[in-house]
C-alpha cells in the first residue's frame, strides 16, 4: 500500500517552513529532495567507508568499490535492462548525451547527415547536435507536436530519409509532460537502419521503464531528479553502440594500459569511465533507486495519476489560467501563463510568499517555447510525496496573483 504519509516523513525538508508557510516543493521537474535514507547513506559513506575506487587493495577502497559497483545492478534492475554491462555511470544526463555525440555520433557523420529531433527536447537534447551542426555541418530535422502537445511517432519515423544518422527524443517532455511512445519510434526507426536515443531524465522518476523492452540503442537517466544526489546517473547503450564508440574523455580507469607510444583501452563500461568518479553520488543514487522500488514504480505512478487528475480539473476551473500541453495521458507537469500577460518571474515570487516552489522561465527548452508562442511559464512538477491538498495550496496563490495581476 502506498502510505502518503509515511512517504512524506521520509523527507526531512518537506517539515520546514518558507515565508512563514509550509513548503510546498512543487519544482520536481528540476530537481527532487532527497529521503532521509540517501542522505544517512552519503553521510555515512563519508565519515565511516570514503576511499577512492578499483585499484585499492585495502579494506576501505575494496568496500567503497563494492558499494559503487553495485549500483550498476540496481540501475539494470530499475531499468530492466538485463546486461548491466551495459550501464555507464556518470554525472547525469547532459553528460550522456554528450558522450554519445562525441564518442558515437562525431565520427561517423558527415556534412549533410542528419539527426531527427522532436521540437520538446531538452537543451541537454539539443546542444551536442548544434555542436556537430556548427562543426560537422550535421543537419538537424525538427518535428512538431500538435496543439494538445502529443508527438506522433509516425511523424518523427517518416522523417527520418537516406541520410538520417540518429533520432535523438524524449520520452517525458520536462515542460508539457507529454509522455512519448518511444518504443513505437525505435521500432519505426530500427526498421530504416538508423539507432535511437532517449532522453529518459523526466521518465524514469514517474513511471515504470524497460529498456530491454523499448529496444533503443541509448537511454539515459540523470540521479537528482530520482530523488538522489546532484552529479549523479548514467546511461544505457546497446552494445553493439558500444563496440562503435571512441572512448569519450583519457585518463583513470578508462586505459588498460600506456606507454610512451600507445594507449590500449580497458572493456566497457569502464572504457568511457575516465578519472575518480562520483564515488558517494553514485552510490546515493543506488539507495535512491532502492527507495523507489521499495515503494513500488507502479504505486508511484498510480498516485502521480491521481495528482495530476485533480490538478487538471482544478487548474481547468480557472477561466483565466493557461496551461501549455493538454495531453490525456501526461505526466503530472504543468506549465502555466495567466491571462492578462503576468511574467512568470512575478507569478512564481507570489506563489513563493505562500511557501509554494515552482520554476519560472523557459526550462531549457526554448524552440518548444518558441512553437508554443511563449516567451515563459510557471512551472508545477510533482513527485511522490505531493498531495492534493498541496494542489489547494497552488490554486489559492494562483488565485492571488490572479487578484494582483489579473
Amino acid at each position: 500500500m502506498f502510505d502518503i504519509d509515511a512517504v512524506r516523513a521520509d523527507f526531512p525538508i518537506l517539515s520546514r517552513e518558507v515565508n512563514g508557510k509550509p513548503l510546498v516543493y512543487l519544482d520536481n521537474g528540476a530537481s527532487a529532495q532527497k529521503p532521509q535514507v540517501v542522505i544517512d547513506a552519503i553521510t555515512q559513506a563519508y565519515s565511516q567507508e570514503y576511499s577512492n575506487v578499483h585499484r585499492g587493495l585495502h579494506y576501505l577502497s575494496n568496500l567503497a568499490t563494492d558499494k559503487y559497483e553495485s549500483v550498476r545492478g540496481t540501475i539494470a534492475k530499475f531499468l530492466h535492462i538485463a546486461d548491466e554491462d551495459q550501464i555507464i555511470l556518470n554525472s547525469g544526463t547532459t553528460e550522456g548525451i554528450n558522450m554519445v555525440a562525441y564518442s558515437w555520433a562525431m565520427p561517423r557523420m558527415q556534412a549533410g547527415d542528419e539527426i531527427v529531433l522532436s521540437i520538446m527536447e531538452h537543451h541537454a537534447n539539443i546542444v551536442p547536435w548544434h555542436f556537430l551542426r556548427e562543426r560537422q555541418g550535421v543537419v538537424i530535422k525538427w518535428v512538431d507536436c500538435d496543439a494538445n502537445g502529443d508527438l506522433d511517432p509516425q511523424a518523427v519515423i517518416d522523417a527520418i530519409g537516406p541520410k538520417t544518422k540518429l533520432v535523438a527524443v524524449t520520452h517525458v517532455s520536462n515542460v508539457l509532460g507529454t509522455v512519448v511512445d518511444v518504443k513505437a519510434i525505435t521500432e519505426g526507426a530500427h526498421a530504416k537502419g538508423v539507432p535511437v536515443l532517449v532522453d529518459g531524465s523526466q521518465a524514469a522518476v514517474h513511471m515504470p521503464v524497460d529498456v530491454d523492452d523499448i529496444g533503443c540503442d541509448f537511454y539515459a537517466i540523470t540521479g537528482h531528479k530520482l530523488y538522489g544526489p546532484s552529479g549523479s546517473g548514467a546511461i544505457f547503450v546497446r552494445k553493439e553502440r558500444l563496440a562503435e564508440m571512441r572512448p569519450f574523455m583519457g585518463g583513470g580507469d578508462m586505459i588498460r594500459e600506456v606507454t610512451r607510444d600507445e594507449v590500449t583501452w580497458n572493456d566497457p563500461p569502464m572504457k568511457f569511465e575516465a578519472g575518480t568518479p562520483g564515488i558517494v553520488q553514485t552510490i546515493g543514487l543506488g539507495v535512491a533507486l532502492d527507495y523507489m522500488m521499495g515503494l513500488g514504480m507502479e504505486n508511484i505512478a498510480a498516485h502521480e495519476r491521481t495528482l495530476r487528475d485533480y490538478a487538471r480539473d482544478r487548474l481547468n476551473g480557472l477561466n483565466w489560467v493557461n496551461v501549455q500541453g493538454q495531453s490525456a495521458t501526461k505526466a503530472a507537469i504543468f506549465s502555466l501563463t495567466l491571462t492578462g500577460g503576468a511574467h512568470a518571474h512575478d507569478i512564481s515570487t507570489v506563489l513563493d510568499k505562500k511557501g509554494v516552489a515552482v520554476r519560472a522561465g523557459t526550462h531549457c527548452a526554448m524552440p518548444l517555447m518558441e512553437h508554443m508562442g511563449v516567451g515563459a511559464t510557471c512551472r508545477a512538477s510533482f513527485g511522490v510525496y505531493n498531495t492534493k491538498a498541496e494542489v489547494d495550496v497552488l490554486i489559492d496563490a494562483l488565485e492571488l496573483c490572479h487578484e494582483l495581476f489579473g
